[in-house]
């Protein structure tokens, strides 16, 4: 009898020493994406001073920049399980995560080659897309300075990964934290003319943020090169010197990690191109409900990048029942937060749609309603995004990220896409059949993830 106690206590003790452990480790992570998002919205605010041509622009070269950058940026987020499975299967490994960093960082190089390209004529695909000449050109003079900011933050992320594995991301949001200073500090001297500098306007926007994001990886290399703990792993040493296989395993887990966000984002970015199709207020109303869902969202990606790294050290060491432990924590803590913030969009919307419009104004009262319709779908929408954010990183901690891949296409494109259209405009529902679309596919993905992983014993994955 008292051995039963001890023993469940002691299971009791296992399971919430998993759970102190994926906070101490997302939470970092969870502010560390949500000073990243900071970063972008300052120079935006900012230009918001300068005009609404200048916002106007900005808002479409970063939609043009947006899609190429995470799918670059998922190439190289193979770097963390690699290396956390490493750190798992020998704790005092050195080579092995030097290797692997130093692939995660030539992945890096090359990605940003054909992004480089590609947005060098950001000014005359937008013309071809339909966009007005001049806002077209001006967008793509911000991008002839934005672009560039890319290779420091991919360096930047290669580096957050190994510190990630390393179960100490602190380091990673000191850093964040830094350059979201140095950014609107430079972005208020450039765009304005402040303290002597040249008066820029919007080249001055992406200048600041190609700067800052140069700062942070520099900040990073500190970081690595001077910490007693790290500098063992001597992470530039020879980097020259290519490692064939490890690149191509890190392309292998890589590609379809991108893949499956170029699938996510696509989908959003199509129901808010929808949504201006539908009318102006339903564009305004979306875009308040997005910015609501988005902003709670980071919490589920900061535990889906802490759970990665859980359940891969697990896995390295060759301990299911730790894999298991750490999977289902980190799944239960983004369920449980994300149920919380769905209550809230659905007993409080008014209170957190007035964070964006006036209430009282009476010209806002469609945009007011509206929204508030939609926050009940975004209430669904935050559960489901929540677990195969979760889940989709759970799987990722197995190296596990092909058939994840397929799911996405099923689930974003086959199912939340085509009911988007279907029942927006075929069946003549609005954003009302729009948010029902996004709602079914975010369902279909993070049942099937779920799926996955309850039976990662049979389909050999553990």
């Amino acid at each position: 009898m008292h051995a039963a106690v001890e023993d469940t206590r002691n299971g009791r003790s296992v399971w919430l020493a998993e759970v102190a452990a994926t906070l101490k480790l997302g939470w970092p992570m969870i502010l560390t994406q949500i000073a990243q998002t900071a970063m972008t919205a300052t120079g935006t605010v900012m230009l918001g001073r300068v005009g609404p041509e200048a916002i106007a622009a900005a808002s479409l070269a970063l939609t043009l920049y947006f899609l190429p950058m995470i799918m670059g940026m998922g190439l190289i987020l193979a770097t963390a399980p690699m290396v956390a499975s490493e750190l798992g299967r020998k704790r005092s490994s050195v080579r092995d995560v030097r290797r692997t960093v130093r692939q995660g960082l030539w992945i890096a190089f090359f990605a940003v080659l054909p992004i480089w390209l590609l947005l060098w004529h950001a000014g005359a695909i937008l013309a071809a897309m339909g966009q007005p000449p001049a806002l077209a050109a001006e967008a793509g003079h911000y991008m002839r300075a934005l672009q560039w900011a890319l290779l420091p933050f991919y360096f930047y992320i290669v580096l957050r990964c190994f510190l990630a594995a390393m179960e100490k991301p602190g380091w990673t949001l000191v850093v964040a934290f830094c350059g979201i200073i140095c950014n609107a500090f430079l972005s208020w001297c450039l765009i304005f003319g402040r303290l002597g500098f040249p008066e820029l306007g919007i080249l001055g926007s992406g200048i600041a943020v190609t700067v800052s994001n140069t700062l942070m990886f520099l900040g990073m290399v500190a970081v690595v090169s001077l910490h007693r703990k790290f500098r063992r792993y001597s992470l530039f040493g020879r980097i020259w010197r290519p490692d064939w296989p490890r690149f191509l395993a890190l392309l292998k887990i890589g590609l379809p990690i991108a893949a499956i966000l170029a699938f996510e984002i696509s989908v959003f970015n199509a129901a808010t191109f929808f949504m201006g199709l539908v009318s102006e207020t339903a564009l305004a109303a979306h875009a308040i409900a997005m910015q609501i869902a988005s902003l709670s969202f980071m919490v589920p990606m900061g535990l889906a990048q802490a759970v990665t790294v859980r359940v891969a050290r697990a896995h390295g060491a060759r301990n299911p029942v730790g894999v298991t432990r750490a999977g289902w924590v980190a799944y239960a803590l983004s369920a449980g937060f994300m149920a919380t913030m769905g209550i809230l969009m659905v007993v409080i919307p008014e209170v957190l749609i007035g964070g964006f419009l006036d209430l009282s104004n009476p010209a806002n009262h469609a945009v007011v309603q509206t929204a508030s319709t939609f926050l009940f779908f975004a209430a669904l929408f935050q559960i489901f995004d929540g677990i195969q954010a979760v889940a989709a990183g759970m799987l990722r901690g197995l190296n596990d990220t092909t058939v994840p891949m397929v799911y996405a296409a099923v689930g974003y494109w086959g199912v939340g896409l085509t009911l988007s259209i279907g029942l927006g405009f075929g069946l003549g529902m609005g954003g009302v059949g729009i948010w029902i679309g996004l709602v079914a596919g975010l369902v279909i993905v993070a049942m099937l993830l779920t799926y996955r992983w309850l039976n990662r014993y049979r389909l050999g994955l553990i």
